[in-house]
């Protein structure tokens, strides 16, 4: 079963987005703020984190929002890509992913991407 794990957005100045984030949901940086990426958390605990990451592209090419599904491991993240695209979702080639990297992008029928978690290797 897939959870929302975390809903990305993609921002100019991370610095000054995760101050308003964190001020509007009352959430904290899970980590020190980087220059390009950082992940809030909930202050009271539970929830779902939002990951600013400083976006350099325009909103067309690559999605500034999407959501990162997670799955428990490995076989779970193939077998929900699987379901997924069975349901109409597609695979996404996309060059920023390194080669080992823990997520796969896909797209649902309407072309909105989102990625797949192996949350295992974490």
């Amino acid at each position: 079963m897939l959870t929302v794990g975390s809903v990305v957005l993609g921002v100019s100045d991370v610095r000054r987005a995760a101050a308003f984030w964190g001020e509007a949901l009352g959430y904290v940086p899970r980590e020190e703020i980087e220059d390009d990426w950082v992940v809030l958390v909930p202050a009271a605990g539970h929830g779902v984190q939002v990951a600013l990451g400083r976006s350099m592209t325009p909103v067309q090419e690559r999605p500034r929002v999407h959501l990162d599904l997670y799955a428990g491991d490995a076989a779970d993240q193939a077998a929900e890509v699987e379901r997924l695209v069975g349901l109409g979702a597609r695979r996404v080639a996309w060059d920023l992913a390194a080669d080992d990297a823990d997520f796969l992008v896909l797209a649902d029928p309407e072309g909105n991407r989102f990625c797949v978690i192996d949350t295992g290797r974490h």
